[in-house]
């Protein structure tokens, strides 16, 4: 059989992360590339007696339920949302296998081929690798540590006409910069003015550092959420479990019951026994504390990590310590190849992601991200050890080769 596949599959490239996640399988690998959360985190035995309670529910539980999703884990995610600003109802909102799936849902019926999306650059790769596959064009915008430079998001508009932007404006992957108020404003106002959808992608907005820091979405800034510019999509797979698959997005009615047709043809609905599990967790337990003691363990890892980095006094290495998030991005000397570091790193012990694949356009080759979720107190230790061994070893092979 010679198969045949579709000229779309002819852009589409593998995640660079899952790629090296399979090389951390079942070896001495320490990973510090995937976007993991620390699995002590896991509510498991709260977990364990949802699913029971939801198999209560008899039959139901694992019926086909509506594409929209649990109508009851809807009304509680609204509620929550309502504590944030944003103040939208169930028939404004869709459960999605994933935030992923909302994004790739509001591009199936938003974007057709060759339309134009503003991007950060760096961004998310998986977002970058839908753009790809689909054939939108991923146009980059200048910034800077405080979000995308306004004037040069003025230009490209003119230039470009583009549909749509996306952005991660808090706790950025793969930066974990954060934008400045100035900056979310001055984005919304560029779009409405202009007629540009803009998708807010928050999948770790809870994980913040520094107390009750104001960070408001996009979303809840529009005076007008009847009729909004923005599609808001977040996860429960950073503050409850990835193993979920549950996320939701939020926006105008008008597009959400598009993307709930597109959800139809593409896999019916999500599970419904997670969702319900997820609904019965949620009411019986305080995820509010939760949240609390993520936040206290990751911001101690984060630390740990930074004053691990810092003792090693890698030369012109740098990085900005995160406010939040769970990532550090690395800005290697420019001398150095992450790509070719990372072959290095692995035969010592320790994988990372390059920073070239996070990149729409102009990839720096010498930027990497770290994850500092994962890994216990002790194996950061020697993953941080093992990086350095690395790079000495990388550059003395560059001595030599000279």
């Amino acid at each position: 059989m010679e198969y045949s596949f579709s000229k779309s599959v002819e852009a589409l490239s593998s995640s660079a992360v899952r790629e090296i996640l399979k090389l951390t399988q079942g070896n001495q690998v320490l990973s510090l590339a995937g976007g993991l959360p620390a699995e002590d985190s896991f509510p498991i035995a709260e977990m364990r007696e949802a699913f029971n309670r939801a198999f209560d529910q008899g039959a139901k539980a694992l019926q086909y339920g509506l594409t929209d999703g649990y109508l009851p884990l809807r009304e509680w995610v609204a509620s929550r949302m309502k504590q944030k600003h944003m103040n939208v109802g169930v028939e404004n909102m869709l459960l999605t296998t994933g935030s992923q799936q909302a994004v790739d849902l509001l591009c199936r019926v938003y974007l057709d081929e060759g339309d134009v999306v503003l991007v950060e650059n760096p961004t998310y790769l998986a977002a970058v690798q839908l753009f790809q596959f689909r054939g939108i064009r991923a146009i980059p915008v200048d910034g800077d540590a405080e979000g995308m430079d306004l004037d040069d998001l003025a230009k490209k508009i003119a230039r470009y006409r583009p549909k749509m932007a996306y952005v991660i404006p808090t706790f950025a992957n793969p930066t974990g910069k954060v934008w400045s108020m100035e900056r979310r404003l001055g984005l919304l106002r560029q779009c409405k003015e202009n007629n540009i959808l803009i998708l807010e992608d928050d999948p770790y907005g809870e994980i913040q550092f520094d107390g009750e820091a104001p960070y408001r979405s996009i979303f809840s800034l529009d005076e007008h959420p009847e009729n909004s510019c923005v599609v808001y999509t977040s996860t429960f797979s950073k503050i409850v479990a990835p193993g979920l698959r549950t996320g939701w997005a939020i926006g105008d009615k008008r597009v959400i019951q598009m993307m709930v047709k597109a959800k139809q043809a593409v896999d019916l609905q999500s599970s419904t026994i997670d969702q319900i599990a997820l609904q019965q967790l949620l009411a019986n337990f305080d995820l509010e504390s939760h949240i609390d003691k993520i936040r206290a363990s990751y911001k101690e890892r984060m630390e740990w990590m930074n004053e691990l980095m810092i003792a090693q006094n890698w030369s012109g290495v740098k990085w900005e310590k995160p406010r939040g998030g769970m990532f550090l991005w690395v800005n290697l000397p420019e001398h150095v190849d992450a790509e070719k570091l990372l072959a290095a790193s692995v035969k010592e012990g320790v994988a990372f992601v390059p920073g070239k694949p996070f990149y729409a356009e102009q990839p720096q080759a010498n930027t990497m991200r770290l994850n500092y979720t994962l890994l216990n107190r002790e194996d950061t230790q020697l993953a941080i050890a093992r990086l350095g061994k690395a790079l000495e070893l990388y550059n003395q092979s560059l001595a030599v080769n000279k």
